[in-house]
């Protein structure tokens, strides 16, 4: 039993703090990542096509299929990227290739890209919505159901809903929700990315069958081939070429500029390389597969729906009418009844809320993980990473990415044609320095590679990298051209990505000096030791031992409560630090990458004084994660250890905390112990969850009841070598049987004869003290699988 008295343990000159090189990951299937990546890329498909077609005229769809095609050929760039460097992403892979300064300007550009991606989905997403409730109002003051004070006498609407303003209102609704539920930190799942994609591949399906029957059944007409006399474009399409003689004759420029105007239809291609880390073994031939998908898914959807809007809906409608929701539009042109149409054109915008809604997400978590990126290596200061007291997350990161999406929402005044046009800056730009970026590197590093990009040829020693060339050429003259016809995109690109660009460096000469003096105070009050894996043997820890997880330092009543209850003479208690990595962040950090805030000095730093005032000693260990719960499952099963112990989490009950611990440890590969995960109050107060099979706490009734029957059954002469276990053992498995029969009525009598859970005592491994077990005070609404976290 710990002993109440309190000493003091002599202080070292440096204390072991063991640093993880391998970041704790969960793992998905190349389905589930193609999903992730087509919830953003998806959502140009319901806004790129009436861009394009107002900046280059009715020859639109035949470009947004030719950027379709090419997107297959910026993908694989992406996936070489990918299958050189683990960490992935636009930034690393310029910085590693052209130095920190180009590394900056890129990733100016994606942030571009990403701020931009928000509004201009949330807009769309509000033009779809709008268009449908002016729909409805004009359906039904035409067939007689409006009051008559919502119409003008004449069988038309009195109101109709503003477009744009409209679209503006909503559009800032749902990023101030997905804002506020970032900064409390959202739990994003993959299984609902599938969900969405599940359910727009319905929509997909039937707007493919439906429209090719439609097309055939009123006779349409392809739109005209893209040549230049069929190119008419808008003036703000010819931007600072708007008035000069050389507009007239453009020729080739002209197809470039049309293929310029067309070419966010494959904006979120980055978020490839984000999800790459994630993607299981074999992970660059699931990566592969998850990049056909999301082709081939994104060629049929994006092509063939701005394809069949072009020629189903007439000029007039498809132009005025339905230019910023085509595929709403293309709903109510179908061949078939209008309340069929109707119903249709609900379940595309109810699909287009969806995936559009999705986007404004992606784009902040993405544009956070951008940041973050930048902010582990250095170039951002820590006041960035500070964590959220309450909520853990890096709220002013995500802050700044909220302010700015806002204003640009307020500044557009929803028009989608505008964002669309400065959109396409940071989408072109962010491609072009990753593949001069990847073109670079085939001559600058001679090491193996998983891929290569097609077709490259020999000559003699030298390997031409002929595919990566041509794709660097298309990407980089579709940038120049952009510069001389998108005036928007060119002065609202440069002007913001010059600004972030000189807030990086500046904030980057700030840090080095910060950091220098950190890394020194480490290395002055800790000796740093960084491993490939965290394991037994790395950290130096027993088997059977106890893991707390600690993240505030003002707040450290969990391990105390540890310490409190263990005796460290025979149990090893482990002082867990999560270090939670960006989104698209590294799945290895090598000893330079490592870098110490002063919030994580700050939890090291009490973590000792703590364990110093019981007189007892403590493991540290931080670990970098993408998941938190992940993290903390693989590392205590590394560990082998008996019990994890947490505080309460500030926005979560105990059992939802269960509930995901439970869904971590599912996830762990086999073989994987069983354990018990203790919650604690600031009170003092615990919970205690049990991960996996594991033995029921059985009443003084039960025992007394299962003893009756042994006795009973013992007086026959056959039974002598009876054992209590034989009796609960056949117990169950007759209930078992019986169950399969008479399912209803055994659960009808389970419900009369549950009794209340009673308090039970339990002692954590390795101690003499009681923990109080409280019952659950109510279901969490979430079923326990097998296997979950439970309570008995």
């Amino acid at each position: 039993m710990a002993s109440s008295k309190t000493t003091y343990a002599p202080v070292p000159d440096r204390v072991r703090l063991v640093v993880a090189s391998s970041v704790m990951l969960t793992f998905i299937s190349f389905w589930r990542a193609a999903a992730i990546v087509l919830c953003d890329l998806g959502s140009s498909a319901f806004y790129a096509g009436g861009i394009a077609e107002e900046a280059v005229g009715k020859a639109a769809p035949w470009f947004i299929l030719g950027v379709m095609l090419f997107s297959f050929a910026v993908r694989a760039v992406y996936v070489e990227s990918c299958s050189m460097f683990t960490r992935g992403g636009v930034y690393r892979v310029v910085k590693e290739a052209l130095g920190g300064t180009f590394a900056k300007l890129s990733v100016s550009a994606l942030m571009f890209d990403y701020i931009l991606t928000g509004p201009i989905s949330g807009v769309s997403a509000g033009q779809y919505i709008t268009g449908l409730l002016n729909e409805l109002l004009t359906v039904c003051a035409t067939h007689g159901w409006l009051p008559l004070v919502l119409t003008d006498g004449m069988g038309h609407a009195s109101f109709q809903f503003n477009m744009d303003y409209t679209s503006a209102v909503f559009a800032a609704a749902v990023t101030i929700y997905y804002w506020w539920e970032n900064v409390k930190g959202i739990e994003e799942s993959s299984d609902k990315a599938l969900r969405v994609m599940q359910i727009t591949s319905v929509m997909v399906v039937i707007l493919l069958i439906w429209g090719l029957y439609s097309v055939f059944a009123q006779g349409a007409h392809l739109p005209p081939p893209p040549t230049a006399n069929n190119l008419v474009f808008s003036k703000d399409a010819l931007g600072f070429l708007r008035g000069t003689s050389f507009a007239p004759v453009l020729g080739l420029f002209g197809i470039l500029m049309a293929f310029g105007h067309s070419v966010l239809a494959m904006s979120g291609e980055e978020s490839l390389a984000q999800v790459n880390r994630e993607i299981e073994h074999p992970k660059l031939k699931n990566l592969k597969r998850a990049a056909i998908v999301i082709a081939i898914y994104s060629f049929v959807f994006t092509g063939g729906a701005t394809l069949l809007a072009s020629m189903l809906i007439p000029d007039g409608p498809r132009t005025h009418i339905y230019q910023d929701n085509l595929i709403a539009g293309l709903a109510m042109y179908m061949t078939g009844p209008v309340m069929l149409k109707i119903g249709f054109r609900i379940f595309v915008v109810i699909v287009g809320f969806l995936i559009l809604s999705g986007a404004i997400n992606t784009s902040i978590i993405g544009s956070t993980g951008v940041l973050m990126r930048v902010a582990e290596d250095g170039v951002l200061t820590d006041w960035f990473r500070k964590p959220h007291k309450r909520f853990g997350t890096s709220h002013r990161i995500v802050n700044l990415v909220f302010a700015m999406q806002m204003f640009t929402i307020i500044a557009s005044r929803g028009n989608v044609i505008m964002l669309g046009e400065a959109y396409a800056f940071g989408v072109i730009w962010s491609f072009t320095f990753n593949s001069l970026a990847m073109l670079v590197l085939r001559w600058k590093y001679k090491g193996e590679r998983g891929w290569k990009v097609p077709p490259n040829i020999t000559i003699g020693k030298t390997e031409i990298p002929v595919g990566l060339i041509s794709v660097f050429l298309v990407l980089l003259t579709t940038a120049i051209v952009n510069l001389f016809t998108k005036s928007v995109a060119t002065v609202s690109g440069i002007i913001f990505a010059a600004a972030f660009f000189v807030i990086f460096s500046y904030s980057e000469k700030h840090n080095q000096k910060l950091h220098a003096l950190a890394n020194r105070q480490m290395k002055e009050h800790f000796q740093l030791d960084h491993q490939d894996v965290v394991a037994r043997n790395t950290v130096g820890v027993r088997p059977g031992g106890v893991m707390v997880t600690m993240r505030d330092a003002a707040n450290p009543f969990a391990l105390k409560w540890a310490l409190s209850r263990t005796d460290t003479d025979e149990q090893d208690v482990v002082v867990l630090t999560v270090r939670m990595m960006g989104a698209g962040g590294p799945e290895f950090l090598g000893p330079e990458d490592q870098i110490f805030s002063e919030h994580e000095q700050m939890v090291f730093t009490k973590a000792i004084s703590v364990a110093e005032s019981f007189g007892k000693k403590v493991s540290l260990l931080v670990v970098p994660a993408g998941d938190i719960f992940a993290a903390l499952m693989q590392t205590a099963n590394s560990l082998e250890v008996d019990s994890v112990v947490s505080g309460l989490s500030t926005k979560m009950s105990p059992e939802e905390q269960a509930f995901h611990i439970g869904q971590a440890w599912e996830s762990l590969p086999e073989p994987k112990r069983q354990l018990n995960f203790y919650v604690i109050n600031p009170n003092g107060e615990s919970k205690v969850y049990y991960l996996g099979p594991h033995a029921p706490s059985l009443g003084p009734d039960d025992v007394q009841l299962v003893h009756r029957l042994w006795l009973n059954m013992r007086r026959d002469p056959s039974m002598q070598d009876l054992h209590h276990r034989d009796i609960i053992t056949y117990a169950l498995t007759r209930l078992a049987s019986q169950y399969a029969r008479e399912k209803q009525e055994i659960l009808k009598d389970l419900r009369c004869y549950k009794a209340s859970d009673q308090p039970a005592g339990l002692k954590l491994s390795g101690s003499d003290s009681m923990v109080n077990v409280p019952a659950l005070a109510a279901a969490t609404g979430k079923p326990f699988r097998s296997g979950s976290a439970g309570k008995e």
